[in-house]
C-alpha cells in the first residue's frame, strides 16, 4: 500500500482575465513616430529611448494627467515640443488592429460562456478611444483600467481590486499577460497566470487547462 496521499484534481477555472496591450491589441508608438521621423528609425528610436520613454508613458497609465506629462517634458526638451505633443494629440495613430489569433481565442471562450474580464495598464484619458474602436471590449464582464484606479501593474493592489470588484476566486481565475513581472505577481497571489508569447502558445496552454480545443473551432 502506497504511503502517498491521493492527489486532488485541479480546481476548474471559473473566469479568464486578459491583459489588453500586446495580448489583444497591437499598440506601438512607432506606428506614429516612424511617419514623424520620415522613416529615420535611428532618430526615432533615440527619441523614444530618451524623451518619450516607456517610463514616462507609464506614469499616465498610473493616473498622471496627460496635460501635465506633456508640458513637463516639453519644458525639459523645448526643441522637441511638437514631437512630445504628438504623443497625446495623435495617440490614436499608435493603435494597430486586434491581434487576430488571440481575438479568436477570446471569441471561443465567449462562445463557451466562460466569464471574461480584462486588467490593463492604460491611461484613463486614452482608454475611451480603444473602447470606441474595438467592439470586442464589450465582451468583457468588467475591465479594470490602471489609469482609473491610479495604480498600475505589477502592483499587487490592482490585482486585489480586480478580484474583489468582480468577486473572483484567485485559484479559479486564469490570468494572461505578456509582461513577466505581471505574471509573477499574479501567480504569487494564487491566480493561474500564463505568460503570453503567441496565440498558438496561449491556445496550447488553455487546452492543457481544458478550456479550449487544441485546434481552432
Amino acid at each position: 500500500m502506497s504511503g502517498q496521499l491521493p492527489v486532488s484534481p485541479p480546481v476548474a477555472a471559473t473566469a479568464v482575465v486578459f491583459d489588453l496591450g500586446g495580448v489583444l491589441i497591437d499598440w506601438d508608438p512607432r506606428y506614429l513616430y516612424r511617419r514623424l521621423f520620415g522613416g529615420d528609425d535611428t532618430a526615432m528610436e533615440h527619441f523614444l529611448a530618451t524623451v518619450c520613454t516607456q517610463d514616462w508613458n507609464a506614469e499616465q497609465d498610473a493616473g498622471r494627467p496627460w496635460a501635465t506629462a506633456v508640458e513637463t517634458l516639453a519644458q525639459q526638451h523645448p526643441g522637441q515640443r511638437h514631437l512630445i505633443r504628438a504623443y497625446r494629440e495623435r495617440w490614436a495613430e499608435m493603435l494597430g488592429g486586434p491581434i487576430r489569433g488571440t481575438l479568436a481565442i477570446l471569441d471561443e471562450l465567449r462562445a463557451a460562456d466562460m466569464p471574461l474580464y480584462a486588467l490593463t495598464n492604460w491611461s484613463a484619458e486614452t482608454f475611451p478611444v480603444a473602447r470606441e474602436r474595438y467592439d470586442f471590449l464589450g465582451w468583457f464582464g468588467g475591465i479594470v483600467v490602471s489609469g482609473q484606479e491610479r495604480i498600475r501593474k505589477p502592483d499587487e493592489r490592482i490585482f486585489h481590486i480586480l478580484l474583489d470588484r468582480h468577486r473572483l476566486v484567485a485559484e479559479q481565475t486564469v490570468y494572461i499577460d505578456d509582461v513577466s513581472a505581471n505574471v509573477t505577481v499574479a501567480a504569487g497571489l494564487g491566480l493561474r497566470a500564463l505568460r503570453f508569447s503567441s496565440a498558438e502558445q496561449l491556445r496550447a496552454d488553455l487546452a492543457q487547462l481544458g478550456l479550449l480545443a487544441t485546434v481552432p473551432a
